[in-house]
Order: C-alpha cells, then structure tokens, then sequence
C-alpha cells in the first residue's frame, strides 16, 4: 500500500493489513492530490463519495449572514470528510471543504463503499461508529453556537471539560477557541481577562482553575 496511514484509518480499526489490502483490491477507488487553499468541495455540493484524508489536512468551514468564517472542523490523515452525509437523503456537503496544506485524499464512490461495508462486519460497525461520533461532535458544536456571548460559550467550554473537578487544561489553543466559536481572538483574549478579574476562573495559558463554579453557570443561563 503507497499510503500506510491507511492502516490507522478509524474504518478498518481492528482489521489486520492483510484484510485491508485484500478488500481494496476487490472495489474502485480513485486518488486525488489538492493544493494548499483550494476549496475541495463547495457547501451545497453533492457527496456521492466515502472520503479518506490520505496526506495532509482539511478544514470544514461557513460563512454566517454577517460574513463571519467559522470553522467547523479540521480532518487529518487518516480520518473522512463527510461520511455522516454519504448515505442521507439529502446528501451534500453542508459547508466548504478547503485543503490545508497540499494534501491527498481517497475517493470510493458510494456504490463500491455500500460494497465494502458489506464485505466485512467490522468495516460496517466501524463506520457506523464513525457516523455516531460525528453526530456526537455536530451536537455539540451547535451548543456552542447557540450561545449568544463570548463569555457564555467558554463558561460552557470551561464547565464542560471540567466535569465535577475545578481544575482543567484545555485542549484548544485561544486561536483554536477563537475559530470553533466563530469569533475574532482578540475576544477570547479579553473574555478570558473579564472572567478572571470577575474572580470566576484563574487562568494560566491553558491551565483553568474555576473559582466559582455558580458565577459560571448564571453566565450560561443568562
């Protein structure tokens, strides 16, 4: 196989390289290299393809109504763009498909994959947890978005990935918290500040310690 990445690939978890060689060469699949920056796929477009990120990355993005850009996610090697999408009745891609840096990327058109997933029980299972996840990540990713203040979309973050403890490191830069929310860093930046001076949180670069866990939770019910 030219792409051994392919092996790590979440749709043939738990599948020896010599399965996963023998059940390419029994379906069609084409290879596609895209430069840096090119839109791969526009919001609107049919997804009449499984997508694998072969080498390199890319992002999913949107344009809201004021012209704003919001990243919705990035998708590295060897994970797919889309799959959630393959098999719906409305099947096109719900936002701009963009390479970050030259990548390649597989394509099985959705005949051949229908195929494929019935060639293996361990390919389906996989790729219907695969379909599960991304449903899990969309949900949550609306929560954030339904948040009308800065401040409400990170005591929601915080909390969050707090669980029950009052301390956290997050796993997202400013720069990171800034696209997944749509907004400019600047103000991540600043709602950061206000909440520490507020005496709600005590940040250091990444590492939180709430402080009052009730302030918290009134900005988020505001």
């Amino acid at each position: 196989m030219e792409f051994p990445v392919i092996y790590k690939a979440p749709l043939f978890d738990g599948l020896t390289h010599e399965t996963v060689e023998e059940i390419l060469k029994l379906i069609r699949y084409k290879i596609k290299t895209f430069r840096r920056g090119a839109v791969i796929f526009h919001a609107g477009d049919t997804v009449s393809s499984y997508i694998m990120v072969l080498e390199g990355a890319v992002k999913g993005e949107m344009t809201d109504y004021a012209g704003r850009v919001i990243k919705i996610e990035e998708v590295n090697a060897p994970g797919s763009v889309a799959a959630a999408f393959l098999f719906g009745e409305k099947n096109i891609f719900p936002v701009n498909v963009i390479a970050l840096d030259a990548c390649r990327l597989l394509f099985i058109e959705r005949r051949d994959f229908l195929r494929l997933l019935m060639s293996h029980d361990g390919i389906l299972v996989n790729f219907l947890g695969m379909i599960s996840n991304r449903t899990q990540f969309l949900s949550e990713k609306i929560k954030f978005l339904n948040f009308k203040t800065i401040k409400g979309k990170l005591a929601q973050y915080i909390l969050q990935k707090a669980g029950t403890d009052n301390e956290v490191s997050l796993d997202r830069t400013q720069n990171d918290l800034a696209e997944f929310f749509g907004v400019a860093r600047p103000s991540i930046a600043r709602s950061l500040g206000e909440m520490e001076s507020d005496g709600l949180i005590r940040a250091t670069g990444r590492y939180i310690v709430i402080l009052n866990r009730k302030g918290l939770e009134d900005i988020i019910n505001a």
